[in-house]
């Protein structure tokens, strides 16, 4: 790719869309949303959009330090039992106003016990709206965790819980745990819409909603209110451009201000301009190759030992990540407190084809590929790794066939695992080690269609519970250390590397820092002259 094709790229933008875009800042995204409440999906191009900017959390976790910080709550106390939680609220709260809907109030407990009890409360008037799905929740067990919350006064909350657990406030801080208006959702309760209350959002954040276009656009207004600050610009603009080429061509010209994931191959070319900054930070990541294991003849372990065996792991970091990546040694990145170096699995064919042989298969057989059509921190071309792979794989006799669809329809079709296998990877929403484990690997991930590797282990689970059941740093680590182990034994999924996360940006726009954990947050950006 050159800078001279980029450009020529962009040479057919109609001037008419490109003013109207630019009434702000503008972000070029690579998918559309697929909700605008964080509740109910783990998609993390979603959550990049809409999470930290139309709403905020009880609390949050300091990228630096990794201690809690008051937001929606300026304080909260554990009982020595650890099973309850008491937050006191942050009073004068605005939600957003908009064409669709004025609130009376400020935020208050009822907002938050609303807000929580629609997860796990089936008399909650919203429980069952979007089937009662709630991805991160549920993989995490936090609906089954909360046994009520009870409200002290207007500000004063209590959360009380059936059994302590170690991960409650890291998952409460994340971008998933917002809270929404009690009173928006009841006017759309007495308007019979409820089915709006997700698309047509309501929250706290420094933006509200105004407009979405799909496969074009999503337009957010300043928060006039926002209780935080009062420098949010005017509008903040996500161009909805899934072609990787073209977002970077978008940039290069000033349609956009800011770019998610530019590819390796595309940093020299940002790099060598003046007028643009590329924005690189180490991130809690993994990008792996999941095998449904409830599929034959992927239920084998010798057969995921031999696909494990069978791909040139140093061919990969250097045609897909291009140095900026390390090869995974665990599920966990070295980063983690709780990371321990495994025996990971190596290029070996011959080692492959053993275990293909002794799995029954001498001759091979014929198995998919899918392939996400987005470029992500865990693995940013996920078509050229796949197309890595299945070379590979030919060379032990395996016939595969990769497929791709657009990215929300991707997501929904390895939710109803329809897959062999999957390029797939996680982002981290906290830097609790529990956040690598229960969505993505737990028996309860599994039953919510977020479980790539559709697999289910009683004894894997076991040793999850058993690490958030205490708060000895020790024995976390002890539980945790097993779970690394039974998973590179058992190789649901093949973790491949860890990712560097990338941004371009104007060399006008700040306040647009990249973080190490969750989504993106540009409640703090601002746009300067140039």
């Amino acid at each position: 790719m050159t800078t001279a094709v980029i450009v020529s790229a962009c040479g057919e933008v109609p001037q008419a869309k490109l003013a109207n875009k630019t009434k702000g800042i503008v972000y070029c995204a690579e998918a559309n949303p697929v909700s605008f409440n964080p509740q109910v999906t783990t998609t993390g191009s979603t959550i990049d959009i809409i999470a930290n900017q139309l709403y905020n959390s009880l609390i949050s976790i300091d990228p630096v330090t990794a201690e809690f910080k008051p937001e929606l709550a300026t304080q909260w106390v554990i009982s020595d039992d650890g099973k309850k939680i008491t937050f006191k609220l942050r009073e004068g709260v605005q939600f957003h106003s908009t064409d669709y809907f004025t609130p009376s109030r400020t935020m208050n407990a009822d907002d938050v016990i609303f807000s929580f009890s629609r997860l796990f409360d089936v008399y909650n008037p919203y429980h069952f709206v979007q089937d009662a799905n709630y991805p991160y929740f549920q993989s995490v067990g936090m609906d089954q965790l909360i046994r009520k919350i009870v409200k002290i006064d207007d500000y004063t909350v209590r959360f009380e819980l059936f059994s302590a657990e170690s991960s409650l406030l890291s998952n409460i801080a994340t971008d998933f745990a917002v809270i929404l208006s009690e009173e928006y959702a009841m006017f759309r309760a007495s308007q019979d819409k409820k089915h709006l209350f997700d698309t047509l959002p309501i929250g706290t954040g420094p933006y509200k909603y105004k407009h979405f276009l799909r496969d074009n656009l999503v337009r957010f207004h300043k928060h006039h209110g926002y209780w935080k600050h009062n420098y949010a610009v005017d509008q903040l603009v996500y161009d909805i451009t899934t072609n990787n080429t073209t977002r970077i061509a978008k940039m290069l010209t000033k349609e956009c201000d800011i770019t998610s994931h530019p590819s390796a191959t595309q940093l020299e070319a940002l790099s060598q301009r003046q007028d643009i900054i590329v924005d690189k930070a180490v991130n809690l990541n993994v990008g792996y190759w999941a095998f449904n294991t409830e599929k034959p003849p992927f239920d084998n372990v010798l057969v995921r030992k031999s696909l494990a065996h069978s791909i040139d792991f140093d061919k990969i970091m250097q045609a897909v990540f291009y140095g900026n990546g390390i090869a995974a040694q665990s599920i966990l990145p070295p980063s983690s407190w709780a990371f321990t170096k495994q025996a990971m699995p190596y290029y070996d064919p011959i080692k492959a084809k053993q275990y293909l042989t002794e799995a029954g298969y001498p001759d091979g057989f014929e198995m998919t590929l899918w392939a996400m059509p987005v470029s992500r921190i865990y693995n940013p071309n996920a078509r050229k790794m796949a197309e890595l792979i299945q070379s590979d794989l030919r060379q032990i006799g395996i016939r595969t066939r990769i497929v791709e669809y657009e990215w929300n329809t991707f997501i929904e079709r390895i939710g109803r695992h329809e897959h062999d296998s999957v390029l797939l990877g996680w982002a981290a929403d906290t830097p609790d080690p529990d956040n690598f484990f229960s969505p993505l690997l737990s028996c309860t991930a599994t039953f919510t269609g977020k479980n790539p590797a559709n697999w289910c282990n009683p004894e894997f689970d076991l040793l999850l519970t058993q690490a958030l059941d205490t708060n000895e740093l020790k024995m976390r680590k002890f539980y945790y250390q097993q779970a690394q182990k039974m998973l590179v034994e058992e190789l649901p999924v093949v973790p491949i590397a860890h990712g560097v996360r990338f941004q371009a940006r104007s060399a006008n726009i700040a306040g647009a820092e990249l973080r190490p954990f969750g989504g993106v947050s540009l409640a703090n950006v601002r746009k300067g002259e140039q």
